[in-house]
């Protein structure tokens, strides 16, 4: 068996690998990421991700990854983590970056570089209930790509429509989803 093709870092025989075991048997394709999140003091929490249960089985391989959240002084915190709408931008460019990279790569397109920036427009007024006017959560997100790669700028834009057509986080946020909330009692 001859070397792995690799572009961009991901193994394209096991990218496929992994798309043809999903085409014969899609149950594979079902995965539940899990969080939990345990109030520190103020306005600080704690986040811990350890398993999550993906392609038919639960998976406990990585040692668990802590996430501090907290507000800036000016939002009554003392900066002991991102925000949790930081958090949000931090995960909506992660996700794009690696749908592009993915997507890209199955196109057999080699990339030299990608950056991105994102930016939020938030109105505290919602958050704090002083107008019911005013959307609690962000009211717009700017993202701004930079790829170099020896492709035209067509092809490049074509990249960052498919990223945000394939990613999770993307779809999350501009489509509506359910999310329930609810008390668990002890």
């Amino acid at each position: 068996m001859g070397e792995a093709q690799v572009i961009n870092g991901i193994n394209i025989d096991g990218l496929f690998s992994t798309v043809g075991a999903i085409k014969d048997n899609p149950k594979i394709a079902q995965f539940k990421f899990r969080a939990a999140n345990k109030w520190i003091d103020a306005t600080h929490s704690r986040a811990t991700i350890s398993g999550f249960y993906g392609a038919g089985k639960e998976d406990n391989s990585r040692e668990p990854i802590i996430f501090d959240l907290d507000e800036p002084p000016v939002l009554l915190g003392e900066n002991q983590g991102a925000n949790p709408v930081e958090y949000l931008l931090v995960a909506l460019s992660g996700c794009l970056t690696t749908s592009l990279i993915a997507h890209a790569a199955a196109r057999k397109i080699k990339i030299k570089n990608v950056e991105s920036r994102y930016e939020g427009n938030l109105d505290l007024r919602g958050f704090l209930g002083l107008s019911e006017d005013v959307k609690v959560g962000f009211e717009n997100i700017r993202v701004y790509f930079k790829i170099d790669a020896d492709i035209p700028d067509e092809q490049k834009a074509e990249l960052i429509r498919m990223a945000q057509k394939y990613s999770p986080v993307f779809n999350t946020i501009t489509n509506p989803v359910n999310v329930s909330v609810q008390l668990e009692k002890n």
